[in-house]
């Protein structure tokens, strides 16, 4: 790969690929390393067929490498992390019942909305098929849908 290729490709899928790995591993750190590990295989690889399905599918190899490194580990200390602000009432609706779901179908609609990959691109990325993929992506927008409801009747 050209280094201006590459440089593109960094602009490109740097934030969308940091927010994927950020969610699967839960801590921002170890996402940015997981990036950067992607982007050097993106570097070393000599055939790439479709660079955004790739590239989530690297990532999330590696993020699943880290996870399951990180549950053979014992934490001695833990630092406290720093919060967020927060984000405005509706978004925070969403983003709960987002959270609420099973993880891979948590990951599904990330992958579609959050990345903007297509069905075919989510279904490289995960190993599902591309009907499985559409069936999740239904039914997790329904969920959310009434998640959302629920919170705003209660109100």
């Amino acid at each position: 790969m050209l280094p201006s290729q590459l440089s593109e490709a960094l602009e490109r899928f740097q934030g969308p690929l940091l927010r994927y790995a950020t969610r699967l591993l839960k801590d921002e750190e170890k996402a940015r390393e997981v990036v950067q590990e992607t982007f050097l295989k993106l570097w070393k690889a000599t055939d790439v067929d479709s660079l955004s399905p790739w590239l989530h599918q690297v990532c999330r190899n590696l993020a699943f490498d880290v996870m399951r490194k990180d549950r053979r580990m014992v934490i001695v200390d833990s630092v406290p992390e720093t919060a967020a602000p927060p984000p405005d009432a509706a978004l925070s609706e969403v983003l709960a019942a987002v959270a609420a779901l099973p993880a891979r179908d948590q990951e599904v609609v990330r992958l579609k909305f959050q990345s903007g990959l297509s069905y075919k691109d989510i279904a490289r990325v995960t190993g599902l098929s591309e009907s499985n993929i559409g069936v999740i992506i239904h039914n997790s927008i329904k969920k959310l849908r009434s998640a959302v409801a629920r919170t705003e009747a209660a109100q």
